[in-house]
């Protein structure tokens, strides 16, 4: 498969409301049973665990409503972990599901503001999380946000996204056409494998970013998580 550069539904401005709500919904399903959630937990696992941090902070780039925050929340009770979330959105109609999924969750605060300009300072966080985000941009841009990013990680930047492959697109396809109508779900989970990356060409982004040193593993079903670590 050739990588699309086609928009998503999702990342086209005045969509409806009621359309968008619902995709949200859609995709904090499809979240939690097709492993998204497992993998971001995979890769703080090694993160914490490598250092025996008994706390730290982490910003969540494109938060969308809420849904990875609160998955970290989760796992960081269950494991005795002081955790400070920094959930950033830029889109007011996913800041305000946002708000009211992290409604129970302290630890999470949800910011409304850009990926591409971050209103915090340097080294303001020991992670920079990026989930399902970077796919939705171009080469050159993910370049340009991964370099944005790095002074304000501590530690190390997460990357988990899709890999493109046929078989992950035509099974999210049959997958969203049997569950759901909404046509913005429809459109945009096939779209958004085939907007994705395979393994190497992750590889090849990464080394331009050349932001610091980085492990690249693969997850099922057709998943990256790349922990890019601070230099020095």
């Amino acid at each position: 498969m050739k990588r699309s550069y086609e928009k998503e539904m999702m990342d086209l401005p005045g969509q409806p409301r009621e359309l968008l709500e619902d995709d949200l919904r859609n995709l904090r399903i499809i979240n939690r049973r097709l492993g998204n959630y497992r993998n971001v937990v995979r890769g703080l696992n090694r993160l914490v665990g490598a250092r025996k941090l008994n706390r730290f902070s982490l910003l969540d780039v494109g938060t969308g409503s809420g849904d990875i925050p609160t998955a970290i929340a989760r796992w960081a009770r269950r494991n005795g972990i002081a955790v400070r979330i920094s959930a950033l959105e830029p889109e007011p109609v996913t800041v305000a599901q946002a708000a009211e999924q992290t409604r129970d969750f302290s630890e999470v605060t949800v910011v409304r503001g850009d990926g591409m300009a971050p209103p915090f300072h340097s080294a303001s966080f020991d992670f920079v999380l990026a989930s399902q985000l970077l796919h939705h941009f171009s080469e050159e841009q993910i370049v340009r946000l991964l370099r944005i990013w790095s002074p304000l990680a501590r530690r190390a930047i997460i990357v988990s996204d899709l890999v493109r492959h046929p078989l992950a697109y035509y099974g999210i396809r049959l997958l969203t056409k049997c569950f759901t109508r909404n046509a913005m779900t429809r459109t945009d989970a096939p779209l958004s494998v085939a907007r994705a990356f395979t393994l190497g060409e992750w590889r090849a982004l990464l080394r331009e970013a050349d932001i610091g040193p980085f492990q690249i593993l693969s997850a099922f079903p057709f998943r990256v998580m790349a922990l890019i670590f601070a230099k020095g």
